[in-house]
């Protein structure tokens, strides 16, 4: 009996949420639903986004299914920043988890390319660079205002970046290779630190091939031979960029999945999408990411076979199914496509 925290969260959170637990419960998962109402609304209402006395509860969960967060009468940053930044640092969620997968019947925008070519995963550290939020200004609102934003990278928070990057490509085991994404010719203190780190730990990992490879020519790689990579490992700014760009490779934010996972600790689980808030309650939006991401979890917390089951049932509605994924034309509402899933497991 598993103990979820359930965080729906905003615009269209909720509905894609929704079908994701209707998906939990019919692959069979024995679990307590604990639901949470932190967001925009609350924040609106109250001032509060993540109250500490909420955090300390969600430190004894299993795991965390998180909707959406971002509301348009909100201030940008506030919530990303007190909320999905707050879990992420103070849950020690240190690995971005992001699958880029296309699968079949998905329209990917890579002219020839298939669900055989795109298949990978990046490793994107979670917990410094530049999300810190060190910096400072200096002269601010005179003509010789100078901005100045620090990227932290420790030499303990790269290592267990790392070493999850290499266990995660030794289970994986389909290419056996892992590729560090960085700019070591630009950036020369922090990623002489990734490289030197990367290649040390290689060591240990005599079954892993490694490569290098600067994060421009990552995206050029990305788009022309996606075949290329198996697993990518970067840091947390670089991770950011070129996960949504793998997201629009595998058919765009409505199928795309991530974990934001402390390996020991709690673990949350997203669509990518966001909160969506145009779509809000019109019963059209996508709710595939919401499906995935649920299967991730169940992935995480041991449950392999449900997770495969999951990800088996939406491979078969993209195949079969769907029109588009896009919200409004996958020829379905939203209810009736965590239907189809169900119907499929």
């Amino acid at each position: 009996m598993y103990k979820i925290a359930v965080i729906p969260g905003d615009g269209t959170g909720p509905e894609v949420i929704a079908e994701g637990l209707k998906v939990l419960d019919a692959v069979g998962l024995k679990y307590e639903k604990i639901m949470y109402d932190v967001g925009a609304e609350r924040y609106k209402k109250t001032g509060e986004v993540l109250p500490d006395s909420v955090l300390d509860e969600l430190r004894t969960v299993d795991a965390i299914y998180l909707g959406a967060v971002g509301h348009p009468d909100v201030k940008p940053g506030i919530l990303e920043q007190g909320l999905l930044l707050k879990l992420r640092f103070r849950l020690e969620q240190y690995i971005n988890l992001r699958p880029v997968k296309l699968y079949p019947g998905v329209w990917t925008p890579i002219k020839n390319k298939g669900p055989e070519d795109i298949d990978f995963v990046v490793v994107r550290e979670n917990n410094e660079g530049l999300y810190v939020g060190e910096g400072e200004f200096i002269d601010k609102d005179t003509p010789d205002e100078v901005a100045i934003q620090i990227s932290r990278n420790t030499r303990k928070g790269v290592d267990r970046c790392l070493e999850y990057a290499f266990d995660y490509t030794k289970r994986r085991n389909k290419g056996n290779t892992l590729t560090l994404v960085g700019k070591t010719n630009v950036l020369t203190y922090a990623f002489d630190l990734w490289e030197r780190a990367f290649n040390e730990m290689g060591e240990k990992y005599p079954s892993i091939k490694r490569d290098y490879a600067h994060v421009d020519a990552t995206c050029m790689w990305m788009l022309k031979n996606p075949e290329w990579f198996d697993v990518l490992v970067t840091d947390n700014m670089f991770g950011d960029i070129i996960t949504d760009l793998g997201a629009m490779t595998q058919g765009g934010m409505g199928i795309a999945a991530g974990g934001n996972i402390n390996p020991k600790g709690v673990s949350m689980f997203e669509p990518i999408g966001g909160s969506a808030p145009k779509y809000t309650g019109k019963n059209v939006i996508n709710p595939l990411a919401a499906i995935c991401a649920a299967s991730m979890m169940l992935s995480e917390l041991g449950e392999q076979d449900m997770a495969d089951k999951i990800e088996n049932a939406v491979m078969d509605i993209t195949a079969n199914k769907l029109k588009s994924l896009s919200a409004g034309k996958m020829g379905y509402s939203t209810q009736e496509v965590g239907d189809l899933v169900v119907a499929a497991l």
